[in-house]
């Protein structure tokens, strides 16, 4: 009798154990259906909102529902002393917004000042730095990527003076110089940059450079450009290219466990309405991903 009532207790508390972890797997669907941005970690190029002072920034960046950033140098310098970023991240908790990123900066062979960049991610709680690496740095971002696990996500930035591609042009020759570095240095891609590239008759497909980068895709910034006037435009956008639905489906493809950084840079004023609106027809598409 003793032996059957152990069974019979170890069955029932198995069962309750087993509901209880289906009932968590079913809250965790439940929550992921009730995610607008489908389980990808959205955020705002702080950039977008350069016009605005730092807490004006947050403010606009939590009314329009997002709750990540990758922060760019003009609203938190890159020589803020500890102090100084204390009071930074005081006020992002203040406005529920979470730096994910930081962003875009150089680095060199001099180890000691990349290295600063570093400690400073680190201050701020980022998972990447995205980056325009000089050539010869990468002896060092070995090195300190290693040492604070915090990844480089190198910036193509498309057309520049000239008549020239940016150094950085395209995945595929950014791929060819850190094929063999460590595994924490990869791209930021940004799709704006990359339609940029038909300016000079390059044609880079943004779903295309996302599919070679793999795995090493860190971080995304996610934008749609005209090349006729020159600016850029809110996704669905008549005048625009971008496929956000394709570049939703590669990035899934691909495993992607970065940030998707919204930006826009063709208001140097208050761009919140285009922004909502990008928002918007992003989680339309994502709707349609399923």
């Amino acid at each position: 009798m003793h032996a059957t009532l152990d069974r019979r207790s170890f069955l029932l508390g198995s069962a309750a154990v087993v509901g209880t972890a289906a009932l968590g797997l079913q809250t965790r669907a439940e929550d992921k259906e009730k995610d607008p941005f489908g389980g990808y970690t959205v955020a705002i190029q702080s950039y977008t909102f350069r016009a605005f002072k730092l807490e004006r920034m947050l403010k606009a960046t939590q009314e329009v529902g997002i709750k990540n950033a990758e922060i760019y140098p003009g609203h938190i310098p890159a020589n803020s002393s500890p102090d100084a970023v204390k009071g930074y991240m005081k006020l992002c908790g203040e406005y529920g917004v979470t730096p994910v990123s930081y962003g875009v900066v150089n680095f060199s062979k001099d180890n000691d000042k990349n290295k600063k960049l570093f400690e400073l991610g680190a201050a701020l709680g980022v998972k990447a730095l995205s980056a325009d690496p000089d050539p010869d740095s990468f002896d060092s971002l070995d090195k300190l990527v290693a040492e604070y696990k915090i990844a480089i996500a190198i910036h193509p930035h498309g057309p520049s003076g000239g008549g020239k591609m940016h150094r950085w042009r395209d995945a595929a020759s950014i791929l060819k110089t850190i094929k063999d570095r460590h595994e924490l240095i990869g791209t930021c891609l940004d799709t704006g940059h990359l339609i940029r590239a038909a300016q000079l008759d390059i044609k880079l497909d943004p779903v295309e450079q996302i599919k070679i980068m793999g795995a090493r895709n860190f971080g995304l910034h996610l934008k749609d450009h005209d090349n006729k006037r020159m600016t850029d435009v809110p996704f669905g956008d008549k005048t625009g290219v971008l496929d956000v639905l394709g570049v939703l489906k590669e990035l899934k493809d691909v495993k992607f466990k970065g940030y998707i950084a919204i930006e826009y840079e063709a208001s140097e004023k208050d761009p919140t309405a285009d922004v909502k609106t990008c928002l918007a027809y992003f989680k339309d598409q994502v709707k349609k991903l399923g």
